[in-house]
Protein backbone atom coordinates (compact mmCIF):
# COMPACT_ATOMS: atom_id res chain seq x y z
CA UNK A 1 0.00 0.00 0.00
CA UNK A 2 0.85 3.43 -0.69
CA UNK A 3 0.50 4.94 3.06
CA UNK A 4 2.51 1.42 4.04
CA UNK A 5 5.16 2.71 2.11
CA UNK A 6 5.84 5.89 3.17
CA UNK A 7 5.68 4.87 6.56
CA UNK A 8 8.89 3.12 5.79
CA UNK A 9 10.35 5.76 3.92
CA UNK A 10 10.10 7.61 6.97
CA UNK A 11 11.43 4.86 9.17
CA UNK A 12 14.76 4.65 6.67
CA UNK A 13 14.87 8.20 6.85
CA UNK A 14 15.38 8.52 10.31
CA UNK A 15 18.19 5.30 9.98
CA UNK A 16 20.04 7.32 7.69
CA UNK A 17 20.25 10.86 9.51
CA UNK A 18 20.88 8.84 12.69
CA UNK A 19 23.75 7.56 10.91
CA UNK A 20 24.85 10.96 9.31
CA UNK A 21 24.16 12.48 13.15
CA UNK A 22 26.74 9.50 14.19
CA UNK A 23 29.15 10.61 11.72
CA UNK A 24 29.16 13.95 12.44
CA UNK A 25 29.28 13.24 16.11
CA UNK A 26 32.78 11.37 15.43
CA UNK A 27 34.21 14.12 13.39
CA UNK A 28 33.54 16.84 16.09
CA UNK A 29 34.72 14.21 18.83
CA UNK A 30 37.90 14.59 16.85
CA UNK A 31 38.49 17.41 15.89
CA UNK A 32 41.24 18.22 17.69
CA UNK A 33 42.80 14.44 17.49
CA UNK A 34 46.14 14.62 15.49
CA UNK A 35 45.74 12.21 12.42
CA UNK A 36 41.89 11.80 12.41
CA UNK A 37 40.43 11.54 9.30
CA UNK A 38 36.53 12.45 9.10
CA UNK A 39 33.75 10.34 7.85
CA UNK A 40 31.33 11.90 5.07
CA UNK A 41 28.10 10.21 5.03
CA UNK A 42 26.07 10.28 1.48
CA UNK A 43 22.73 9.58 0.85
CA UNK A 44 21.38 7.02 -2.04
CA UNK A 45 17.82 6.62 -2.78
CA UNK A 46 16.27 3.68 -2.88
CA UNK A 47 13.28 3.47 -5.68
CA UNK A 48 10.70 0.70 -6.27
CA UNK A 49 8.83 0.00 -9.16
CA UNK A 50 5.06 1.27 -9.30
CA UNK A 51 1.98 -1.30 -9.87
CA UNK A 52 -0.87 0.07 -11.12
CA UNK A 53 -0.41 3.63 -11.48
CA UNK A 54 0.30 3.86 -7.68
CA UNK A 55 3.35 5.41 -6.33
CA UNK A 56 5.36 3.52 -3.57
CA UNK A 57 7.80 5.40 -1.81
CA UNK A 58 11.10 3.45 -1.43
CA UNK A 59 13.11 5.57 1.11
CA UNK A 60 17.16 6.20 1.42
CA UNK A 61 20.16 4.21 2.41
CA UNK A 62 23.18 5.97 4.11
CA UNK A 63 26.80 5.12 2.77
CA UNK A 64 29.51 6.55 5.48
CA UNK A 65 33.05 6.23 4.00
CA UNK A 66 36.45 7.89 5.96
CA UNK A 67 38.30 9.71 3.62
CA UNK A 68 41.99 8.83 4.15
CA UNK A 69 43.17 10.74 1.33
CA UNK A 70 42.48 13.85 3.10
CA UNK A 71 45.34 15.58 4.72
CA UNK A 72 45.37 17.97 7.55
CA UNK A 73 47.14 20.78 8.56
CA UNK A 74 50.64 21.08 9.63
CA UNK A 75 51.32 22.11 12.97
CA UNK A 76 55.08 22.41 14.56
CA UNK A 77 56.16 20.79 17.91
CA UNK A 78 59.69 20.98 20.06
CA UNK A 79 59.97 17.05 19.90
CA UNK A 80 62.91 15.93 16.49
CA UNK A 81 60.68 12.67 16.53
CA UNK A 82 57.43 14.18 15.96
CA UNK A 83 56.44 13.04 12.17
CA UNK A 84 54.22 14.34 9.63
CA UNK A 85 54.07 12.81 5.86
CA UNK A 86 53.64 15.98 3.88
CA UNK A 87 51.61 15.54 0.16
CA UNK A 88 50.81 11.45 -0.65
CA UNK A 89 52.29 8.13 1.36
CA UNK A 90 51.93 7.15 4.86
CA UNK A 91 53.98 5.98 7.59
CA UNK A 92 54.72 2.04 8.83
CA UNK A 93 53.89 1.31 12.52
CA UNK A 94 53.35 -1.57 14.45
CA UNK A 95 51.47 -2.74 17.23
CA UNK A 96 54.17 -2.67 20.25
CA UNK A 97 52.26 -4.78 22.20
CA UNK A 98 52.89 -7.10 19.42
CA UNK A 99 56.22 -6.22 18.82
CA UNK A 100 57.02 -7.28 22.51
CA UNK A 101 55.83 -10.71 21.48
CA UNK A 102 58.59 -10.97 19.34
CA UNK A 103 57.46 -13.56 17.12
CA UNK A 104 59.04 -12.54 13.83
CA UNK A 105 55.60 -11.89 12.28
CA UNK A 106 54.77 -8.44 12.76
CA UNK A 107 51.96 -6.80 10.81
CA UNK A 108 52.43 -3.43 9.40
CA UNK A 109 49.81 -0.79 10.14
CA UNK A 110 49.89 2.76 8.30
CA UNK A 111 49.11 6.13 9.54
CA UNK A 112 50.01 9.81 8.54
CA UNK A 113 51.61 10.93 11.63
CA UNK A 114 52.72 10.58 15.12
CA UNK A 115 54.72 11.78 18.04
CA UNK A 116 57.17 9.25 18.73
CA UNK A 117 59.56 9.09 21.63
CA UNK A 118 62.15 6.19 22.60
CA UNK A 119 60.73 3.50 25.57
CA UNK A 120 62.61 1.77 28.02
CA UNK A 121 63.78 -0.77 25.78
CA UNK A 122 64.90 2.23 22.71
CA UNK A 123 61.93 1.83 20.70
CA UNK A 124 60.41 5.29 18.98
CA UNK A 125 56.81 4.65 20.36
CA UNK A 126 53.58 6.88 20.67
CA UNK A 127 51.85 7.19 23.55
CA UNK A 128 49.10 5.28 21.93
CA UNK A 129 51.20 2.32 21.43
CA UNK A 130 52.42 2.30 17.83
CA UNK A 131 56.08 1.88 17.30
CA UNK A 132 57.91 3.45 14.31
CA UNK A 133 58.97 0.65 11.38
CA UNK A 134 61.96 1.16 8.80
CA UNK A 135 64.99 -0.58 6.95
CA UNK A 136 68.62 -1.09 9.25
CA UNK A 137 71.37 0.52 8.37
CA UNK A 138 74.21 -1.16 7.70
CA UNK A 139 77.68 -0.37 10.07
CA UNK A 140 78.74 1.90 7.28
CA UNK A 141 75.36 3.56 7.31
CA UNK A 142 74.26 2.12 4.15
CA UNK A 143 70.87 0.83 3.30
CA UNK A 144 70.77 -3.01 1.96
CA UNK A 145 68.33 -3.14 -1.24
CA UNK A 146 65.58 -4.96 0.61
CA UNK A 147 61.93 -5.74 -1.32
CA UNK A 148 59.57 -3.08 -2.29
CA UNK A 149 55.95 -4.49 -2.47
CA UNK A 150 56.35 -6.88 1.66
CA UNK A 151 56.84 -5.35 4.81
CA UNK A 152 59.17 -8.69 5.34
CA UNK A 153 62.22 -6.16 5.64
CA UNK A 154 60.84 -3.52 7.93
CA UNK A 155 61.81 -3.88 11.57
CA UNK A 156 60.75 -1.44 14.53
CA UNK A 157 63.53 1.42 14.77
CA UNK A 158 65.40 0.76 18.14
CA UNK A 159 67.58 3.68 19.28
CA UNK A 160 70.48 2.60 21.73
CA UNK A 161 70.39 5.82 23.57
CA UNK A 162 73.63 4.85 25.58
CA UNK A 163 75.41 3.77 22.39
CA UNK A 164 79.07 4.83 21.98
CA UNK A 165 80.35 4.91 18.42
CA UNK A 166 83.47 5.83 16.66
CA UNK A 167 84.73 5.70 13.14
CA UNK A 168 88.20 4.20 11.66
CA UNK A 169 89.90 6.41 9.65
CA UNK A 170 90.33 4.89 6.19
CA UNK A 171 91.79 7.82 3.94
CA UNK A 172 93.61 11.15 4.48
CA UNK A 173 95.25 13.75 2.51
CA UNK A 174 98.59 15.31 2.93
CA UNK A 175 99.05 19.08 2.04
CA UNK A 176 102.80 19.66 2.76
CA UNK A 177 105.53 21.53 1.00
CA UNK A 178 109.16 20.37 1.32
CA UNK A 179 112.22 23.08 1.11
CA UNK A 180 113.67 22.72 -2.13
CA UNK A 181 117.07 24.70 -0.98
CA UNK A 182 117.52 21.42 0.95
CA UNK A 183 118.21 19.07 -2.47
CA UNK A 184 121.18 21.44 -3.53
CA UNK A 185 124.27 20.35 -3.04
CA UNK A 186 125.97 21.03 0.31
CA UNK A 187 123.10 21.24 2.47
CA UNK A 188 122.72 20.14 5.13
CA UNK A 189 120.06 17.12 4.13
CA UNK A 190 118.40 17.19 7.40
CA UNK A 191 115.14 15.14 7.54
CA UNK A 192 111.79 16.74 7.85
CA UNK A 193 109.62 15.07 9.84
CA UNK A 194 105.47 14.84 10.52
CA UNK A 195 103.11 12.72 12.92
CA UNK A 196 99.45 12.61 11.50
CA UNK A 197 97.33 11.14 13.93
CA UNK A 198 94.49 8.43 12.81
CA UNK A 199 91.91 6.09 14.89
CA UNK A 200 91.84 2.43 14.84
CA UNK A 201 88.78 0.19 14.16
CA UNK A 202 87.92 0.38 18.45
CA UNK A 203 88.25 4.32 18.20
CA UNK A 204 91.96 4.32 19.83
CA UNK A 205 94.09 7.02 18.56
CA UNK A 206 97.26 6.46 16.70
CA UNK A 207 99.74 7.63 14.54
CA UNK A 208 101.67 7.43 11.27
CA UNK A 209 104.83 9.09 11.29
CA UNK A 210 106.33 10.24 8.01
CA UNK A 211 109.96 11.25 7.36
CA UNK A 212 111.17 12.85 4.27
CA UNK A 213 114.50 12.54 3.61
CA UNK A 214 116.18 14.93 1.07
CA UNK A 215 118.55 13.56 -1.51
CA UNK A 216 121.82 15.70 -1.70
CA UNK A 217 124.17 15.52 -4.60
CA UNK A 218 127.53 16.17 -4.73
CA UNK A 219 126.51 18.97 -7.40
CA UNK A 220 123.73 20.98 -8.42
CA UNK A 221 120.22 20.30 -7.08
CA UNK A 222 117.88 16.52 -7.16
CA UNK A 223 115.04 17.45 -6.24
CA UNK A 224 114.31 13.89 -4.90
CA UNK A 225 113.08 13.18 -1.72
CA UNK A 226 112.72 9.53 0.23
CA UNK A 227 109.40 9.65 1.76
CA UNK A 228 109.26 7.02 4.68
CA UNK A 229 106.07 5.83 6.96
CA UNK A 230 105.79 4.08 10.06
CA UNK A 231 102.77 3.16 12.79
CA UNK A 232 103.06 4.11 16.62
CA UNK A 233 101.77 0.92 17.41
CA UNK A 234 104.91 -0.86 16.30
CA UNK A 235 107.45 2.31 15.38
CA UNK A 236 110.25 -0.08 13.92
CA UNK A 237 108.13 -1.57 11.39
CA UNK A 238 108.06 0.92 7.86
CA UNK A 239 104.91 0.31 6.35
CA UNK A 240 105.37 2.75 3.34
CA UNK A 241 108.39 3.94 1.74
CA UNK A 242 108.58 5.87 -2.01
CA UNK A 243 111.01 7.94 -3.76
CA UNK A 244 109.70 11.81 -4.69
CA UNK A 245 110.94 13.23 -7.69
CA UNK A 246 109.96 17.27 -8.32
CA UNK A 247 109.71 19.01 -11.50
CA UNK A 248 112.02 21.91 -11.71
CA UNK A 249 110.76 23.55 -15.56
CA UNK A 250 109.15 27.00 -15.66
CA UNK A 251 105.49 25.43 -16.06
CA UNK A 252 105.34 22.76 -13.17
CA UNK A 253 108.26 23.56 -10.89
CA UNK A 254 107.72 22.60 -7.60
CA UNK A 255 105.21 19.77 -8.50
CA UNK A 256 105.48 15.87 -8.42
CA UNK A 257 107.10 14.48 -11.42
CA UNK A 258 107.08 10.94 -10.57
CA UNK A 259 106.13 8.58 -7.25
CA UNK A 260 108.50 5.01 -7.38
CA UNK A 261 107.90 2.77 -4.72
CA UNK A 262 111.00 2.20 -2.83
CA UNK A 263 110.20 -0.81 -0.01
CA UNK A 264 106.54 -1.43 1.62
CA UNK A 265 103.71 -0.12 0.80
CA UNK A 266 100.77 0.16 -2.18
CA UNK A 267 102.19 1.54 -5.22
CA UNK A 268 100.97 5.15 -6.06
CA UNK A 269 98.17 5.42 -8.89
CA UNK A 270 99.21 8.66 -10.87
CA UNK A 271 95.21 9.39 -12.02
CA UNK A 272 94.26 9.81 -8.65
CA UNK A 273 97.15 10.71 -6.87
CA UNK A 274 97.01 7.86 -4.21
CA UNK A 275 98.59 5.30 -2.17
CA UNK A 276 97.62 2.60 0.08
CA UNK A 277 99.53 1.69 3.36
CA UNK A 278 98.23 -0.97 5.75
CA UNK A 279 98.53 0.01 9.90
CA UNK A 280 97.02 -2.14 12.62
CA UNK A 281 94.01 -1.25 12.28
CA UNK A 282 93.62 -1.82 8.78
CA UNK A 283 94.13 -0.20 5.22
CA UNK A 284 94.68 3.50 4.68
CA UNK A 285 94.51 5.33 1.56
CA UNK A 286 96.17 8.32 1.40
CA UNK A 287 96.59 10.79 -1.05
CA UNK A 288 99.53 12.97 -1.75
CA UNK A 289 98.38 14.85 -5.15
CA UNK A 290 98.56 14.08 -8.99
CA UNK A 291 101.56 14.57 -11.35
CA UNK A 292 102.05 18.10 -12.23
CA UNK A 293 99.22 19.34 -9.71
CA UNK A 294 100.08 21.63 -6.91
CA UNK A 295 97.80 20.30 -4.22
CA UNK A 296 99.26 17.81 -2.54
CA UNK A 297 103.09 17.12 -1.69
CA UNK A 298 105.26 20.21 -3.33
CA UNK A 299 108.70 21.14 -3.13
CA UNK A 300 108.98 25.08 -3.41
CA UNK A 301 111.00 27.68 -1.33
CA UNK A 302 113.24 26.97 2.13
CA UNK A 303 110.68 26.07 4.52
CA UNK A 304 109.09 22.45 5.46
CA UNK A 305 105.44 23.54 5.87
CA UNK A 306 102.40 21.31 6.69
CA UNK A 307 99.71 22.96 4.87
CA UNK A 308 96.72 21.05 4.81
CA UNK A 309 95.98 17.60 6.74
CA UNK A 310 93.21 16.61 6.51
CA UNK A 311 91.79 12.54 7.58
CA UNK A 312 88.71 10.98 7.85
CA UNK A 313 87.17 8.97 11.09
CA UNK A 314 86.68 9.56 14.69
CA UNK A 315 87.47 9.07 18.35
CA UNK A 316 84.52 6.54 20.49
CA UNK A 317 81.86 8.95 20.80
CA UNK A 318 78.48 9.41 22.73
CA UNK A 319 75.36 9.24 21.16
CA UNK A 320 72.98 12.89 21.94
CA UNK A 321 70.03 13.37 19.76
CA UNK A 322 68.57 11.65 16.39
CA UNK A 323 66.48 13.43 13.70
CA UNK A 324 64.77 12.28 10.78
CA UNK A 325 64.98 13.74 7.28
CA UNK A 326 62.69 14.86 4.91
CA UNK A 327 64.09 11.53 2.90
CA UNK A 328 63.01 9.39 5.62
CA UNK A 329 66.75 8.64 6.98
CA UNK A 330 67.23 8.27 10.45
CA UNK A 331 70.57 10.00 11.71
CA UNK A 332 72.35 9.44 14.94
CA UNK A 333 74.19 12.61 16.31
CA UNK A 334 77.46 11.85 18.75
CA UNK A 335 79.18 13.88 20.44
CA UNK A 336 82.61 14.18 18.77
CA UNK A 337 80.40 15.41 16.08
CA UNK A 338 79.64 12.74 13.56
CA UNK A 339 76.32 11.77 12.27
CA UNK A 340 75.58 7.98 11.33
CA UNK A 341 72.54 6.81 9.42
CA UNK A 342 70.95 4.17 11.37
CA UNK A 343 67.74 3.39 9.69
CA UNK A 344 65.77 4.45 6.59
CA UNK A 345 61.28 4.99 7.01
CA UNK A 346 60.02 4.17 3.87
CA UNK A 347 56.66 6.01 2.99
CA UNK A 348 53.59 3.25 1.78
CA UNK A 349 51.57 4.39 -1.34
CA UNK A 350 48.18 2.13 -2.40
CA UNK A 351 46.22 2.82 -5.12
CA UNK A 352 42.87 4.14 -3.24
CA UNK A 353 43.85 5.15 0.36
CA UNK A 354 40.45 5.06 0.96
CA UNK A 355 39.96 1.29 0.52
CA UNK A 356 41.86 0.65 3.61
CA UNK A 357 40.42 -1.04 6.75
CA UNK A 358 40.36 2.43 9.60
CA UNK A 359 41.22 0.86 12.88
CA UNK A 360 41.85 2.47 16.19
CA UNK A 361 44.67 5.23 16.97
CA UNK A 362 44.56 6.55 13.47
CA UNK A 363 45.59 3.66 11.66
CA UNK A 364 44.74 2.06 8.93
CA UNK A 365 45.42 -1.30 7.37
CA UNK A 366 45.87 -2.64 3.36
CA UNK A 367 42.75 -4.51 2.11
CA UNK A 368 41.68 -6.24 -0.90
CA UNK A 369 39.93 -2.66 -1.96
CA UNK A 370 42.63 -0.48 -1.29
CA UNK A 371 44.62 -2.18 -3.73
CA UNK A 372 48.82 -3.52 -3.64
CA UNK A 373 50.82 -1.15 -1.49
CA UNK A 374 54.22 -0.45 -2.22
CA UNK A 375 57.39 1.09 -0.24
CA UNK A 376 58.83 4.21 -2.00
CA UNK A 377 61.86 6.33 -0.86
CA UNK A 378 60.54 9.77 0.86
CA UNK A 379 60.23 12.12 -1.72
CA UNK A 380 60.58 9.27 -4.41
CA UNK A 381 58.27 8.43 -6.95
CA UNK A 382 54.52 9.47 -6.22
CA UNK A 383 55.22 10.27 -2.46
CA UNK A 384 55.34 13.06 -0.46
CA UNK A 385 58.59 14.21 1.87
CA UNK A 386 58.76 13.40 5.84
CA UNK A 387 58.69 16.35 8.43
CA UNK A 388 60.48 15.94 11.52
CA UNK A 389 59.16 18.63 14.81
CA UNK A 390 55.62 18.22 13.02
CA UNK A 391 51.93 16.93 13.33
CA UNK A 392 49.28 16.70 10.91
CA UNK A 393 45.86 18.00 12.67
CA UNK A 394 42.50 16.49 12.02
CA UNK A 395 40.46 17.03 8.84
CA UNK A 396 37.36 17.62 10.77
CA UNK A 397 36.04 21.19 9.74
CA UNK A 398 33.69 22.16 13.26
CA UNK A 399 31.78 25.11 11.63
CA UNK A 400 30.97 22.66 8.75
CA UNK A 401 29.92 20.05 10.75
CA UNK A 402 27.87 22.30 12.84
CA UNK A 403 25.83 23.53 10.16
CA UNK A 404 25.55 19.91 8.63
CA UNK A 405 24.45 18.91 12.27
CA UNK A 406 21.33 21.40 12.41
CA UNK A 407 20.52 20.23 8.76
CA UNK A 408 20.81 16.88 9.63
CA UNK A 409 18.14 17.38 12.68
CA UNK A 410 15.76 19.07 11.00
CA UNK A 411 15.27 16.16 8.63
CA UNK A 412 15.58 13.89 11.19
CA UNK A 413 12.21 15.94 12.64
CA UNK A 414 10.56 15.79 9.59
CA UNK A 415 10.99 12.19 8.97
CA UNK A 416 9.70 11.59 12.26
CA UNK A 417 6.45 13.54 11.12
CA UNK A 418 6.13 11.54 8.63
CA UNK A 419 5.93 8.60 10.79
CA UNK A 420 3.60 10.76 12.98
CA UNK A 421 0.89 11.74 9.85
CA UNK A 422 1.27 7.66 8.78
CA UNK A 423 0.21 6.39 12.15
CA UNK A 424 -2.88 8.83 12.25
CA UNK A 425 -3.68 8.02 8.95
CA UNK A 426 -3.87 4.06 9.89
CA UNK A 427 -6.07 4.65 12.80
CA UNK A 428 -8.37 6.86 10.24
CA UNK A 429 -8.11 4.11 7.47
CA UNK A 430 -8.97 1.64 10.63
CA UNK A 431 -11.74 3.18 12.26
CA UNK A 432 -13.93 5.29 10.18
CA UNK A 433 -16.84 3.72 7.81
CA UNK A 434 -16.56 3.53 4.32
CA UNK A 435 -18.83 6.71 4.12
CA UNK A 436 -16.10 8.71 5.48
CA UNK A 437 -14.63 10.11 1.99
CA UNK A 438 -18.41 11.92 1.83
CA UNK A 439 -18.16 13.55 5.15
CA UNK A 440 -14.85 15.35 4.39
CA UNK A 441 -14.31 18.55 3.04
CA UNK A 442 -11.66 19.77 1.30
CA UNK A 443 -10.81 22.16 4.58
CA UNK A 444 -11.32 20.58 8.15
CA UNK A 445 -12.09 23.97 9.65
CA UNK A 446 -15.52 23.59 7.82
CA UNK A 447 -16.26 20.50 8.87
CA UNK A 448 -19.71 19.60 9.89
CA UNK A 449 -20.24 17.68 12.51
CA UNK A 450 -23.51 16.95 12.29
CA UNK A 451 -23.41 15.12 9.07
CA UNK A 452 -20.64 12.63 10.47
CA UNK A 453 -21.11 10.23 13.29
CA UNK A 454 -20.11 10.96 16.87
CA UNK A 455 -17.18 8.66 16.26
CA UNK A 456 -15.95 10.43 13.50
CA UNK A 457 -16.54 13.70 15.30
CA UNK A 458 -14.40 12.68 18.36
CA UNK A 459 -11.66 11.43 15.50
CA UNK A 460 -11.54 14.81 13.88
CA UNK A 461 -11.42 16.57 16.96
CA UNK A 462 -8.75 14.41 18.36
CA UNK A 463 -6.52 15.24 15.32
CA UNK A 464 -6.88 18.56 15.32
CA UNK A 465 -5.99 19.08 18.85
CA UNK A 466 -2.81 17.08 17.83
CA UNK A 467 -2.36 19.88 15.49
CA UNK A 468 -2.01 17.64 12.64
CA UNK A 469 -3.01 19.51 9.77
CA UNK A 470 -1.89 23.17 10.67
Amino acid sequence: MTISSSLNAGVAGLQANATRLASISDNIANSSTFGYKRVETDFHSIVIASRGGTYSAGGVRAVTERLIDQRGSLVSTNNATDLAVRGRGFLPVAQASEVQVANGDTPMYLTTTGSFRTDSEGYLRSNSGLVLLGWPAQPDGTIPSYPRDTADGLEPVQINVNQFSGEPTTRMTLGVNLPATETDAGSVGDPSELSVEYYDNLGTSENINITFTPTVPATGSSNTWTLTMTDSVDPAVTIGEYTLEFADDRTAGGTLLSVTSAGPGGTYDPATGTLIVDVAGGPIEIDIGQIGESDGITQLSDNFAPISISKDGSPVGNMTNIEVDPNGYVFAYFDTGITRVIYQVPLVDLPNPNGMVALDQQTYQPSVDSGSFFLWDASDGPTGDILSFALEESTTDVAGELTSMIQTQRAYSSNAKVIQTVELSLALETDLPVEISFCVPARFELIDLRVCSATIALLFVRMLDMKLFL
